[in-house]
């Protein structure tokens, strides 16, 4: 029954985003389940770990806005699908999904989408461009704040024949484990990074962008020490400025008229996610927009650890306040230092228990396994399994 399934999802590029993370997990998901698992990208750097023998990958520029690679895109994605009986293509990015919905509209195929983002739109024909995501047989909503999102501006393409249906993003649980972690990386990452042994130690990972909210970390840092006197403690701000070096120097020269040079750290990268949170006692997620899901979020509680996140967008569903974590006012620096303060003052018990409450609450919730399992039962009611 499951070998009628074959599904060829479409993706820009391949990298260690949540919704790259997201296509990798179920394609070789569907594969262990006897299902046809295809993948369509530019490339990107997961590609190297995609079991070749499971899953069969196609490097097409679907990465591309140009109008005319969209219509060429169209071509090969219609002859992919009638050469291997694609029966699924699931759409996980507007540009390809415009190249999507013509091949599928040619092939007559079911045409599946996930809504990521918010997608901002400042005029109706930016509108019309995201209103793709929203013109398949499935739209999934990786949170319930997406839902409402789509539901409350994108109301005019919605109609009964059409389903939208929120599935939340899922980790893998085992990787984001604490208990796998190797106290000789932890040793060899901790002098790379210059971290004491004896400090407080914060982290905040995220690509450098203004929405992130890593001005609103500096600022609550210095406010930390000012009004709270609380000076023990190391930042960590992980993550690449992706080209913005105007930003990065914006960030930079805060941290100096803060006088904050020895507090915090600026890291650009590293390969093992589950290892960087293994060193934090608590993790930030300062974003002023909301996220569509948090991963950050997810993640540190997975792995045990504190979370503490502005109040808005998907992280408001993950984090069980007061439990697992945090929430202040996303614009309020002042809040955000007075959560750090809270947290800094907890005995290791009290961190410990915050932390187990955390692992839990993911791993019953957002386990990875859960959110393949629920994708592969909408796959089936599409094709009537």
């Amino acid at each position: 029954m499951a070998s009628k399934i074959k599904v060829l999802q479409v993706i820009p590029k391949l990298g260690y985003g949540g919704a790259e993370t997201g296509c990798y997990d179920i394609a070789h998901y569907l594969a262990e389940k006897d299902c046809g698992s295809f993948i369509a990208t530019s490339g990107g750097e997961l590609l190297k770990f995609i079991k070749k023998d499971k899953v069969k990958v196609f490097r097409l520029p679907v990465h591309s806005k140009n109008p005319i690679l969209i219509i060429l895109n169209t071509i090969a994605l219609s002859i992919l699908i009638l050469i291997n009986n694609i029966n699924i293509v699931h759409a996980r990015s507007r540009a390809p999904a415009w190249a999507c919905y013509l091949a599928c509209f040619i092939t007559r195929r079911n045409f599946v989408t996930t809504f990521h983002g918010t997608y901002n739109f400042e005029n109706n024909l930016k509108k019309f461009y995201n209103s793709i995501m929203l013109r398949s047989k499935l739209t999934i909503a990786g949170s319930n704040f997406i839902f409402n999102h789509i539901s409350e501006n994108y109301s005019e393409y919605l109609s009964r024949k059409k389903k939208l249906r929120v599935i939340y993003r899922g980790i893998n649980v085992d990787y984001y484990n604490q208990k796998n972690i190797s106290i000789l990386k932890q040793e060899k990452i901790k002098k790379e990074w210059g971290l004491s042994q004896n400090k407080f130690t914060i982290l905040m990972p995220g690509r450098l962008t203004y929405w992130k909210g890593q001005e609103k970390l500096i600022e609550a840092l210095n406010i930390l020490i000012e009004d709270y006197n609380n000076s023990n403690f190391q930042a960590v701000v992980l993550g690449s400025d992706q080209g913005r070096k105007v930003y990065k120097k914006k960030l930079i020269d805060l941290v100096q008229r803060y006088r904050l040079n020895q507090k915090i750290n600026f890291i650009n990268h590293c390969k093992e996610m589950p290892l960087a949170y293994s060193l934090a006692d608590v993790v930030v997620s300062a974003s002023i927009e909301p996220e569509a899901f948090g991963r950050v979020s997810v993640e540190s509680q997975a792995m045990g650890k504190p979370i503490i996140a502005s109040d808005l967008g998907g992280s408001k569903e993950t984090i069980l306040v007061g439990k697992s974590g945090f929430l202040y006012k996303h614009d309020d620096p002042r809040q955000l230092a007075k959560a750090l303060n809270t947290v800094i003052e907890l005995d290791q018990d009290a961190l410990n228990s915050i932390g187990n409450e955390g692992r839990k609450n993911i791993t019953k919730k957002f386990d990875v396994e859960a959110m393949c399992d629920s994708t592969l039962r909408e796959y089936k009611k599409l094709l009537n399994i």
